[in-house]
């Protein structure tokens, strides 16, 4: 009875862990879609445009800056 018991216990938090795993997993998929998207709506910019934008407010540091890349 105490090792059947224990074989449920262990199964359970087997359970308990690939949920977690599945579900972490699932959010970093959609974290990576919903910044496709984003950068996808963003309006295009000319190199004229972004010329006078980096004139402006300077070029951006790049230690802050992420790039994704869109291409499938």
């Amino acid at each position: 009875m105490n090792n059947e018991i224990q074989t449920r216990t262990i199964a359970n938090l087997g359970e308990k862990r690939l949920k977690a795993l599945i579900k972490e997993s699932i959010k970093e998929s959609i974290g990576a879609e919903i910044i496709k998207l984003r950068a996808a709506f963003l309006p295009y910019v000319s190199e004229k445009e972004q010329k006078e934008i980096e004139r402006l407010y300077k070029k951006p540091s790049r230690k802050v800056a992420k790039i994704y890349n869109l291409a499938r």
